[in-house]
């Protein structure tokens, strides 16, 4: 019985032993076929989290090609050739698949650029001060900032950017064209832009500088169209109180609160509220905007979120100071973008105000940036906006109830027929 159990013990030793060899030569030999990047990043990461039913042969049959054929199309200008490593292709290969989902807002930062989009967020960057997007597939200015290099220099909100300096910005992400334009104050960008109503491209050189953006400006306008500094002017009876909100910040809450207590306090009824290129900004801060006019509980934005995801929404509340005397209207243009948006969609849709002026930018998308590795980072969207009543705000934009356009001519005149339309709806009998 000894015998047998020792001749069992030894034939079980030899087996896993065959077996582990052929294990060892197995995975040799994979190391030595496989593409660098196994042996760089170790073998095991090719089926990290891996989805099922997805078929990477061809991804790793052109990475081989690219590894065995590839001879770059110029020869390096220096002693110093910029050396693309396998890491590097990684990371293009991730940017592509962003790329793939057709989604300007969705962007994989590698490692430098994570560092200046963290550097962006956080406040500390110098430009030219204007706001811009991907809108029909091409970079467009969503609205220049008051006060700013590129407001000076006569940029306007829907210019297209065709070039940034030399390169082009077909295909171009809002983040890629953001961080070729801002750069050290006292440096020069050039943009080619193409204007509505222009035949042709133009060059624009502006200087960068240090942005301080404004936030909220009051005025009284008169019936007769002029304005006064005077904010008691609404106890005549013709006053229209103006507040002219430029960005939605962390401040914003605040000194909008501040603008509403001038508003009280002049005596008028009539309230202008002017978000004309007014990129957007903080979502929290136009729930808190809105909540002064509507009860606590209403909803103010809806964010659709993906598959069977319950939408999250948004309430009021309830700060709700007006009542039914109020007569508002909300000025829009197509600078107006994201949370000017959803201000203005949700005090349209409970007939809070009217809306004046051209139709919004369509700025209506959730990013979420999310760790990819510890030194890069996915911006990814994650969910829609959506007004109310369900109206998706980043397919349509919003449509004013009362169409103005602001014309070339009017803006070198000096005209503003848009402002002219509200005071009028405020002052009707």
């Amino acid at each position: 019985m000894q015998s047998q159990s020792r001749s069992k013990f030894v034939v079980a030793v030899v087996a896993l032993t065959l077996l582990g060899a052929v294990f060892w030569g197995g995975y040799q030999y994979g190391i030595k076929k496989a593409p660098d990047v196994y042996k760089t990043i170790g073998v095991l990461n090719q089926e990290s989290d891996k989805p099922d039913g997805v078929d990477f042969s061809a991804f790793w049959r052109a990475w081989n090609v690219i590894n065995e054929k590839y001879v770059p199309t110029h020869a390096a200008t220096s002693t110093i050739q910029q050396v693309v490593t396998d890491q590097d292709k990684v990371w293009g290969s991730i940017a592509g698949l962003t790329a793939s989902l057709g989604d300007p807002y969705t962007v994989f930062f590698p490692p430098e650029e994570n560092k200046m989009f963290a550097s962006e967020i956080s406040g500390t960057f110098e430009g030219v001060g204007m706001e811009i997007g991907v809108k029909d597939s091409m970079v467009t200015v969503v609205a220049p900032l008051k006060g700013t290099p590129a407001e000076r220099a006569g940029v306007r909100s829907g210019d297209k950017i065709l070039k940034i300096d030399d390169a082009p910005t077909d295909g171009m992400s809002t983040d890629a064209a953001v961080r070729k334009i801002r750069g050290k104050g006292g440096t020069v960008v050039r943009l080619t832009l193409l204007r509505e109503g222009k035949s042709e491209p133009f060059e624009i050189s502006i200087t960068r500088a240090t942005i301080n953006v404004p936030v909220i400006d009051t005025q009284v306008r008169l019936s007769d169209g002029t304005t006064s500094a005077d904010k008691t002017m609404g106890l005549r009876g013709d006053g229209v109180f103006v507040i002219k909100l430029y960005s939605f910040t962390a401040q914003s809450p605040d000194l909008f609160r501040g603008a509403l207590r001038e508003f009280v306090l002049s005596g008028s009824n009539k309230l202008i509220l002017d978000l004309r290129s007014n990129p957007g900004g903080y979502l929290e801060a136009a729930v808190d905007m809105a909540s002064w006019f509507l009860p606590a509980g209403k909803v103010v934005v809806k964010e659709s979120y993906a598959k069977d995801s319950d939408d999250k929404i948004y309430r009021s509340r309830g700060y709700d100071i007006f009542n039914e005397n109020l007569r508002m209207v909300i000025l829009v243009n197509g600078g107006s973008a994201s949370a000017s948006e959803i201000l203005t969609g949700a005090l349209s849709e409970y007939d809070i105000a009217n809306i004046v002026g051209t139709k919004t930018f369509g700025k209506g998308s959730v990013q979420e940036l999310v760790p990819v590795t510890a030194e890069t980072s996915l911006k990814v969207t994650v969910a829609r906006w959506l007004t109310p009543s369900g109206k998706s705000i980043s397919q349509e934009g919003l449509t004013p109830d009362f169409m103005v356009e602001l014309t070339p001519d009017d803006l070198a005149k000096k005209r503003d027929p848009q402002m002219d339309k509200a005071v009028q709806l405020l002052l009707a009998p």
